[in-house]
Formats: structure tokens, sequence, C-alpha cells
């Protein structure tokens, strides 16, 4: 089954399946599409999560193994299976085939995706998956159609505005739905419940905060301590959300992680750059920061990252912007 990522609500308050699969150009809308199947696991008995990212090397016979190991408590398990590059392979393809054919509703599983092309849609292992399961696929909306977007996201936290300050709000963000996303939860904080007027939105949207998230990435990748340290603390007291940090600091973690695998096996760095789009002005800092950090440091700060995600959940204990911090310590000392 596939469905349109406005289609997925709905899906949910009515069914629960043993196989999603989210996938699609925009992040945002990935990420807040996984959450939802994963909150309504959880709401349906799914306390215990298992999560797989596939690098390169990786052992498919995990997935399997994953939903065979029974839990000692006899919970129900939801196995998070990521493919940053959207590439299964052989030994991939075969175990997703297998997965299909011995669905059960004791273990959930979500995998999440990239975009693909028409050629990985067809694909066997992914027809199958679609076959068995539900598949969203999740697009940033044209353009012209970004204002209505803005427009329902603002309906979310009461507020609305006319449609002059919704182009206004869309051609300032120039498609991008992260950056649309933080000026919409920087309104909420602002402004109460109810219409927004012109001045307001201007005043807010031109206000532009002196910490971001390029900063964040620039500072992880560079190393610069103290400039990663102001960073974080600028998005904390400027309301930043936490997964859009989490997810900002993930993605480069896991480019850095599937370029630097390549790399011990001997391909050219600048090939891999390529393969993982990483080119123009991001390409030197990735360079440098691949030239301290190894694959045993990069793979602790995905677990790292992950437990973060567990946090930002609600589930577990600490200060998830200390946690942030500690994250990116670890990154620019370069160890494990």
């Amino acid at each position: 089954m596939l469905l349109k990522g406005e289609q997925l609500a709905g899906h949910l308050e009515r069914d629960l399946r043993p196989l999603y699969v989210v996938y699609g150009d925009e992040p945002l809308l990935v990420i807040e599409a996984a959450d939802a199947i994963r909150t309504k696991s959880r709401q349906q008995g799914y306390s215990e999560r298992e999560v797989l990212t596939v690098l390169p090397q990786f052992d498919w016979g995990q997935l399997l193994a994953a939903g065979g190991n029974m839990s000692l408590f006899g919970d129900k398990k939801l196995i998070d299976l990521r493919v940053p590059t959207g590439k299964v392979g052989k030994e991939g393809s075969s175990a997703l085939q297998q997965w299909c054919q011995n669905l059960s509703m004791d273990n959930l599983l979500l995998i999440t995706l990239p975009e693909l092309d028409w050629r990985e849609e067809k694909a066997v292992w992914f027809t199958a998956l679609v076959n068995a399961g539900v598949a969203i696929k999740l697009m940033a909306p044209p353009l012209a159609e970004l204002p209505g977007w803005i427009a329902g996201r603002l309906r979310q936290q009461q507020q609305s505005a006319d449609l002059d300050s919704l182009k206004f709000i869309a051609e300032r963000v120039e498609g991008n739905l992260l950056a649309a996303h933080q000026e919409i939860l920087k309104l909420g904080l602002l402004y109460p419940a109810g219409q927004l007027n012109a001045t307001q939105i201007r005043e807010a949207v031109l206000n532009v905060a002196r910490y971001d998230i390029d900063g964040l990435r620039d500072a992880l990748l560079t190393g610069d301590v103290a400039r990663l340290s102001r960073t974080l603390d600028g998005l904390m007291h400027e309301g930043e959300a936490p997964p859009l940090v989490l997810w900002a600091m993930s993605e480069e973690i896991r480019a850095l992680t599937v370029i630097r695998s390549g790399i011990d096996a001997g391909k050219s760095t600048d090939l891999l750059l390529k393969e993982a789009k990483v080119w123009g002005p991001r390409a030197m800092p990735i360079k440098k920061a691949l030239q301290r950090l190894s694959t045993a440091t990069l793979e602790a700060a995905l677990q790292h990252a992950g437990k973060i995600d567990l946090l930002a959940k609600g589930i577990g204990r600490g200060n998830i912007w200390e946690e942030f911090l500690r994250l990116g310590l670890r990154l620019s000392a370069g160890t494990k």
C-alpha cells in the first residue's frame, strides 16, 4: 500500500501494520512521519525498540536476528531500520523479501530511506515492501503550494495569517521546509494564538537568528569547540526544537560515517564525496573532519545520537542540550 503524507494520520487512527517504509526528498517530513509511527507503536504496546543503521559492510543477518530475538518480558518490538544511502544490495534485497514473507504483529519494522529514483522504486525488494506493508512517500510541496503548507502548520499552533504574509514567509525560506518550520515555531514562541498581522510576521522573520543550524554544522565539522558551545547555547535560548538540532547533527555524522567507511575500504575520497552528494563549500570541512575522525569514533557518535533521540521522545533521563554538547565534544576531539 502506498500512502501520501497527508493520509498517514488518518491511517494511524484506524490501523497499525507490521511494516512501514518512509522515504522522500524532504528530511523534515520523513522525520515527522517516522515519529508519528513510533508514537502510535508505543501506544499499541511496542515498548522495546532496536535501531539498525545500514552502513557499508552492514550484516543483514542483524535484521533477521532482531526479528527472532524475543524480549525476556514478552514485549512487542519496534525495529527501526535506517538506510541513509537508499542502497540495500543483494544481501539486503534478499533479507527484506524474506522479512515480507514472515510478517508478525510481534515485530513492527519501520524503514526510513532518502529519496529514491524510479528505478529503485521498481526494484524487487522495494516492490515487496510496498505490497506487504505501507509505504509513505514524502515530497516537499512546490513553491506555489508552500503558503498553504505554512498556513496548515500555523493552524496546528492555533495561529493564522493572511495570504500575503504566508507568501512572504514562503519567499524568505526559498522552499526550505526546515527553515519554514523554524520560522513557524518562532512565531508560536513570540506571539499568542490567533490572527498574526503582517508587521508581526515581518519583524519575526526578518530578525535573523544569531545562532542557526548551519552554524552548528560548521562548528561540528571544523571541531571548533568554543563556537559549538556558543551555538548550542544560543539555539537553546532561542527556543530551537531539539529534534531539528538532532537531525542536523545526525545527518553530518551519518554522511561522515559512510564516507569514512568507504575510505577505510580503499575507495577514492572524491568519489565517495560525490556519491554522498557533498560538493561546493561543504566539501572542504567534510574532508578536514575525516582527517581527525575514525570509523570507531563515528559509530560511537551514532550510538550517542540514538540515545539523544530517546531523550527527545521523553525516554530516559538527562538534559538533552548537555548531551548535544557532549556529542559535539566527542566529535571535536575525535575520541570514542
